[in-house]
């Protein structure tokens, strides 16, 4: 991994993120950074379910993954991070750390069946998925976004592989996170092993 795209994941700031302009599954990622804070603050087991599965629902929808997905994936994989640092104090952290490994091995083998299919080449860098030209209107008309599913060109070709790309580079920095000793880790590491070569 080049050394601009290691800074980015590891230094951009949730307010960063236009995630009003990014796509989902249902819609834009506007809530995304609320989500985040429930899932990082580690309250209760139900705070975390409710939060957890509306980003899980909105990043990936039948295999395919979308424009606020690999934002959300930097913020998942920290998330992660600390959650497996808690775990043995805290339940809900514990809770956490196993639902995100089976998120993140749904988003690897989404990745692993598009790098199967030809494809364009993906952006020089992360944070061109946020140049003007590829964001969505500031206000949300989910009427107007319709129409807009309707183009021939929705997402270029270069931008819809950038989806698959990246969140491929944010589960690759987490591949030192895994533990081998834990079923559900090592999978998704043997995963990302084969992904990777």
């Amino acid at each position: 991994m080049d050394t601009v795209t290691k800074k980015y994941i590891e230094t951009v700031q949730v307010s960063d993120i236009p995630w009003h302009r990014l796509t989902t599954s249902y819609g834009r990622g506007t809530d995304f950074p609320n989500q985040f804070d429930v899932l990082w603050k580690m309250d209760s087991i139900e705070a975390v379910d409710v939060a957890g599965e509306d980003i899980a629902l909105n990043i990936e929808h039948q295999s395919t993954l979308w424009h606020a997905t690999p934002f959300a994936m930097i913020f998942l994989l920290r998330i992660f991070k600390k959650a497996q640092e808690e775990s043995a104090q805290n339940e809900v952290a514990h809770y956490l750390a196993e639902q995100l490994i089976e998120l993140f091995t749904v988003i690897a083998e989404c990745i692993r069946d598009g790098l199967m299919l030809e494809h364009a080449d993906p952006l020089p860098n992360f944070e061109d998925m946020l140049n003007e030209e590829y964001l969505w209107s500031e206000d949300y008309d989910e009427d107007e976004d319709v129409l807009r599913y309707e183009e021939e060109d929705v997402f270029p070709d270069d931008l819809f592989f950038s989806f698959y790309y990246y969140s491929l580079q944010v589960l690759l920095l987490g591949k030192p996170l895994l533990n081998k000793a834990n079923e559900g880790e090592a999978n998704l590491l043997e995963l990302l092993t084969e992904i990777e070569y």
